[in-house]
């Protein structure tokens, strides 16, 4: 069953807030739907379905429907991390071409930054009965020096250099600097980054995302509801879903589960990596963009460095623009979850609505990408290409 053409994203809303210490977590679950519904033209009478991820307050997607006062005949709440939103859109297509909905709302909030939520530089909460608890727990592993360790790989097979990382969060900071809703939209140099606070080797704090309050959420639609609203069309071409693992230890740390979600994806929309105009990559750090070019096929494997280099993510300078809100590592980062964010702003590029000063020329075909989980060991990749008709 191919979801080529059969269901289109007719609502897009992002919350303007990144710290929001006086709402509660269902409060902004329920901002974001009236948002994106809004935006369509809907109202939540005309929602059937509803997807989240495991971070939901309360029992999976029970709590918020009941909170949201839905009717939905079709629930989802597959967790993979990150990127269970960009999941979510796929399996919100695959329900309407299968005929179990025919509205879908898909939400994400979070609170981390009002919560104090512990950051990546800490020991993870693991619990004794995860299977892989025994195995690496014990060595103190934390979700930055994971990433730390996909790095250093990444330079030692590649050669890829401290500077051609730091130009991902240079060409953040150029987008993120028209974004008035970002929560760092000052401009960064490569020397700012390679002089900010080493973290964890070789990973400097400008590395590093950001974490921030809000959410995000998007309406998934049949094609002739969406053709009823006033409304640019963002069709859905193609998506793809991988799970990456360690192999019984004989891990490979230098590509990432979309190298199998975006060849599914890309087959599926019939297009190439040279059909995509703009590109919604997940920035956990600026590693996890180098390694997810590569594999989604914007370059050849260990050419991500010198792909990133020099500004070719910068919108009108660059061969490729990228996260042009200014992405996880400078505008939003909710629940330390970013994936409905690479959504919603491939959605303004495609309606022409983004930022004028980062709105791509001719912008027909985007891709959004994202990977929950953690990069050096088990997790999970999503990935959606989008057209405007």
């Amino acid at each position: 069953m191919s979801i080529n053409g059969q269901a289109y994203i007719a609502g897009a809303y992002e919350h303007p807030l990144r710290r929001a210490p006086d709402k509660s977590l269902a409060q902004l679950h329920a901002e974001v739907a009236l948002g994106a519904l809004a935006d369509a033209g809907l109202s939540k009478d005309d929602v059937d379905g509803y997807f989240c991820g495991g971070d939901v307050p309360g029992t999976g997607p029970f709590s918020m429907v009941d909170y949201l006062n839905l009717k939905v005949r079709h629930a989802d709440s597959t967790n993979i991390g990150g990127a269970s939103y960009i999941l979510h859109v796929n399996h919100a297509a695959q329900a309407i071409t299968a005929g179990k909905c025919d509205v879908a709302l898909v939400t994400l909030a979070g609170r981390p930054r009002s919560e104090g939520v512990p950051k990546g530089g800490l020991k993870r909460a693991d619990s004794p009965v995860q299977p892989d608890y025994a195995w690496e727990t014990p060595f103190g592993m934390t979700i930055l020096n994971v990433y730390a360790m996909c790095a250093m790989r990444h330079m030692h097979e590649f050669g890829t250099t401290s500077e051609q990382l730091a130009w991902v969060k240079v060409a953040a900071s150029h987008h993120a600097q028209h974004n008035p809703n970002a929560m760092l939209r000052d401009l960064v140099t490569v020397d700012d980054v390679l002089n900010s606070t080493l973290v964890a080797d070789p990973l400097h704090k400008l590395d590093c995302c950001i974490v921030s309050d809000g959410g995000g959420a998007v309406i998934v639609t049949r094609p002739e509801i969406a053709r009823q609203l006033k409304r640019p069309l963002v069709k859905i071409r193609g998506a793809g879903e991988a799970v990456k693992h360690t192999a019984g230890g004989a891990i490979d740390l230098t590509y990432s589960a979309g190298r199998f979600s975006g060849a599914a994806a890309f087959a599926e929309a019939g297009l190439t990596p040279a059909d995509v105009k703009y590109a919604s990559v997940y920035d956990s750090f600026t590693i996890t963009v180098i390694v997810q070019l590569e594999d989604l096929g914007f370059c050849a494997k260990g050419e991500g460095g010198r792909f990133v280099a020099d500004g070719n993510l910068i919108a009108g300078v660059g061969r490729l623009p990228v996260n042009t809100d200014g992405g996880g590592l400078c505008n939003n980062h909710p629940f330390n979850r970013g994936g409905i964010t690479k959504i919603i702003e491939a959605v303004r590029q495609l309606r022409g609505e983004a930022h004028p000063a980062v709105q791509v020329a001719n912008c027909d075909i985007a891709l959004a990408h994202g990977t929950g989980g953690m990069l050096g060991t088990r997790h999970g990749g999503a990935t959606l290409i989008m057209e405007r008709e």
